[in-house]
């Protein structure tokens, strides 16, 4: 989630040169877009896209809850 990825970010700077996917409302998905973030100028930036462009060019992110 957007707010999951806000958190990574206070552990280090993650996708300082790449994005990642994130979670998208399913309002958006069934309309075949989808949003995605990085980590430029200190911040965080979410951005939109349709869910088939540029598939390859991003990351996943998991999370392991122990």
């Amino acid at each position: 989630t957007e707010a999951q990825y806000r958190s990574l970010q206070k552990l280090g700077k993650f996708d300082a040169k790449t994005s990642s996917w994130i979670q998208t409302p399913v309002a958006i998905r069934r309309l075949g877009g989808a949003l995605f973030a990085d980590f430029r100028y200190d911040t965080v930036f979410v951005y939109h896209n349709g869910a088939s462009s540029y598939y390859a060019a991003r990351g996943f992110r998991g999370m392991l809850r122990v």
